[in-house]
Parts: structure tokens; sequence; C-alpha cells
């Protein structure tokens, strides 16, 4: 029996959408991975309304799945195809409350983009430094929800470490503001940090407060060949000594990658004459200039050159080579899709421990699964890699290659939890991950999540069924077995 929403409609400003047209675009993942089905979309003007459909919800016993861009690649946002959800949408919460030059904050409500985000602080002479390859579509309230990562945490750090204060809508329909733009706030438990990267699971995020950073006055990025990933991690130690907080970014590339964005963007051009098994892309931000942040780059270089970490590099030398540099970065997804289904691994690991992983899985994935073929890319600068895996160059049918998608995900998983790592690293758990997640966590800190959980949604009405398992169907950890 479908549940009348009349009185729903009462209770907020703003859209209900009902229309099964309307509805639709709500109710599929970005990678359309995952499709379900909803009682309606709710999308309020404020977090006042964000509050009055929770404490709805929550007296009509209605789960409620936030969602922000719905750019996840999880299927976090994504309802079950029960259809007895209620979709939250946070589009029209798109206020920027207020900007602080001096303190060096930015207050923004959850519809807000991470592109607008960032122009704003520019316009006002400052650096709002997450970025994120769907930045023009993707929103704060999602970023942080799902804590993202991006290509600058090396310097920056992810999006918790960009946050001072929240304003959040609990399970119950009660506002929590704690937008407070303060550095040191040491006056009990870290309600913020439990929000963020919580998926949705635990409350609405509505607003929060952002930090900013000074706007570099240059910006110049070096496309680096090297030998191996080993080498790749001796240049980087050399970056970091040679360069400390003016290393902005750090990314490891295969030739693999190379040649399928040289494939599939017309744009694309090698920047070096002879091809390398690795490359790195590294971005020096610098507040002296660019002719000093080439300086400092070029002198790395010929040390790195000199010892047999690299054997090659381009720099960029205006503003078009440095986004064609980093194109050459962006494009890899994009290009690894176009050559058809792919399996995934969103994966951090101990930096030190990158090398030795890549050569034994590369190993392992070889004698067990021949032929396929490995893309490998990410940011090696703070330890996280997109390990994933393509299906031969000649070919292979669809539904053989992901019937090899469990066995494959177990053989990764395994050897990121023997190297001390975690199988998520920025995309989030929600159903993707959900299960296998449990696998590696300890049976304490399963219990810690689900009590988390319980006390903050008693009733299981925030996005049920994302990021946690169900307690009778958690798997036992590999070392329990």
């Amino acid at each position: 029996m479908r549940l009348d929403l009349t009185d729903l409609r009462a209770t907020f400003a703003g859209r209900l959408l009902e229309d099964a047209d309307a509805v639709a675009p709500f109710l599929t993942d970005w990678r359309r991975k995952w499709t379900g089905r909803a009682l309606a979309v709710a999308q309020p003007d404020t977090a006042e309304g964000v509050a009055a459909v929770l404490r709805w919800c929550h007296a009509n016993r209605v789960a409620v799945v936030p969602q922000g861009g719905n750019t996840g690649l999880s299927g976090g946002a994504t309802p079950a195809v029960e259809g007895r959800s209620l979709v939250l949408s946070t589009a029209r919460l798109q206020r920027i409350r207020a900007l602080d030059p001096v303190g060096q904050t930015i207050t923004v409500e959850a519809g807000v983009t991470l592109q607008q985000v960032q122009d704003a602080a520019r316009h006002a002479g400052r650096l709002f430094p997450l970025s994120l390859a769907a930045q023009g579509t993707c929103t704060i309230g999602g970023n942080l929800a799902t804590n993202a990562g991006g290509v600058q945490v090396l310097r920056y750090g992810n999006a918790r470490e960009l946050c001072l204060g929240l304003e959040v809508v609990t399970a119950e329909g009660e506002l929590w503001n704690g937008l407070r733009p303060l550095r040191k706030d040491n006056t009990g438990y870290a309600l913020r940090d439990l929000y963020i990267g919580s998926e949705g699971t635990l409350g609405v995020i509505t607003a929060a407060v952002l930090k900013l950073f000074p706007l570099p006055a240059a910006q110049v990025v070096a496309f680096v060949a090297v030998p191996s990933p080993a080498a790749a991690l001796a240049l980087l130690s050399l970056a970091q000594q040679r360069l400390a907080a003016d290393l902005t970014a750090f990314e490891l590339v295969s030739e693999t990658c190379l040649q399928l964005v040289e494939q599939h963007v017309d744009a694309a051009r090698r920047p070096l004459a002879e091809p390398s098994p690795w490359y790195v892309l590294l971005e020096v931000s610098s507040a002296q200039g660019e002719s000093a942040a080439s300086e400092a780059i070029e002198a790395l270089l010929a040390v790195a050159l000199e010892a047999g970490h690299a054997s090659d590099a381009a720099l960029s030398a205006s503003v078009a080579q440095f986004r064609s540099l980093w194109a050459l970065r962006e494009d890899i997804s994009e290009s690894q899709g176009a050559e058809g289904p792919t399996i995934k691994h969103d994966i951090a690991l101990p930096i030190t421990r990158i090398p030795d992983f890549i050569d034994r899985t590369d190993a392992a994935l070889a004698r067990h699964f021949p032929g396929l073929r490995l893309v490998v890319f990410g940011h090696l600068g703070d330890g996280n890699l997109h390990y994933n895996v393509s299906p031969p160059a000649g070919g292979m049918a669809k539904a053989d290659f992901l019937a090899l998608e469990a066995p494959i995900n177990r053989l990764v998983h395994d050897a990121v939890d023997a190297a001390g790592g975690s199988i998520s690293a920025e995309h989030g758990l929600g159903v993707l991950r959900r299960d296998e997640a449990a696998r590696y966590k300890s049976a304490v800190e399963q219990r810690l999540m689900q009590a988390i959980k319980q006390a903050l949604d008693p009733l299981n009405l925030m996005n049920p069924g994302k990021l946690l398992s169900a307690p009778d169907t958690i798997p036992h950890h590999a070392s329990e077995t």
C-alpha cells in the first residue's frame, strides 16, 4: 500500500518529486551499476526544511537516502530496489553563507558544488584545495559524507582535514548547529568527525565551515619518466626533502594508463620522446612566483636524474601546458572505461609498501588470471592507488570478465590487508565494498561502529544497507577463520 505523502508536502518549502520521470534521475548511480526505487524525492530549500522532512520520516518510519550530486562510485546514494525509502536531495541548499578571507574560512550549504566553492575562494584571493574530476557536479555535502580525497591530499589533507564545523540534521529531525570556524575546540567528543565519512548513515549534513588557504602565486607541474614504483618512491622522498610544503601533488601513472589516454583522447600528446614503464606527475605550488617554482623543480630533477630515480622529464611553461599535462592523469578513468568493463580497486597502503605490493599483486594476478591488463595509477604521495583490471587487449566476453570480479577482489583485497592497508581510500564503502570491508575489520571495530549507528539512528532509517553490514551477516575476519 502506497504511503500518502500529502502531509509530508505540507511540512517543508521546496520540491517534492513524485512523477516517475522526475524521480528517475535520482534512482541510478553515476556508474549505472545500481538502480533502485523510491517513494519520492524531497528537495528542501533550507536546513530547517531538511529537519522537517526527517521528523516526518521518523514519525512514519520511512527510511531516508541522502543524496548530493549523485557522483559517488560505490552506490552509497542509491535507494534500494524495494522502493520503501525517500530520497532526500540537498541540491537546493545552495547558499554561500559567509566568506572570511582574514580568518580563511568559507561557510557553505551542502548543495553548493565543489567548483562553486573553489571559484568563490579564488574570487576572494584564497584557495580551497579539494580537487576532484567531478568538481562541477559533486556537492560539498557529498564530499564530506564520503570524506573525499583527490589530488592534493599530500599537502592539504582530505575533506575531513578541510572542515572546521558542520550543521547536521539528526535521524530524529533535530538540527545541530556546529558551524564554528575554530581551529581549536577541545570541549568533548568531535561530533563533526562522526558525520564526516559516515555516508549519510547517521544524519544529513546541511552546511559546513571549510578551511581556505593563500592562493599560490604560481603552480608548475612536471611529467617525469621513472623506471619503477620503487624509483618513484625514492623521487617522492627526495621531493619532500627539497620542496617541503611546496610539493602539492605527486601522482603515479603506468605506461598502460598513458597508452589508453593516447588511444582514446584526441587531444592527448606524449610529453616525452621515449616511453617508460612508469611516470610521475608532480606539482609545485609556490608563493614566490613561477620562476622560483620552476627552478625548484629543475634542481630536484637534476639530482633525481643523476641518482637514476628518473630518466627524463617535461615541465609546464604555460597554463595550457599545465592543463595538458594534468589531463594525461585526469583522463585515465574515462579512457579505461572506453575499453569496456573494469574491475576497480580504490585502495590505501602504507606508502613505503606500495612498490612491493604492486610487484607481488601484479605477479599473483598474472598467475591466476593470465592475460588481463592492469591499469594502475593514483596518489602515490598519500598512499592511494587505483589498482584497476581490464580485459585482455584482444577482448573477452563481458560476462566472462565480470565473473572474475569476486575472486580478483578477494586476491587484491587480501593483499591490501596483508600490507596493512584499506580497501577503500576515497570512494567510500556504500554497497560496493560494505560486506568486503566487514571481512577485514576486527570484531571490536565492528561492534564500536554498530554501537555508534544504534546510538544515533536506533530505528535504522538513515541510508540503511550502506556502509555497515547487518550484524548477523558480518563475515569473519581472515585471521579469525
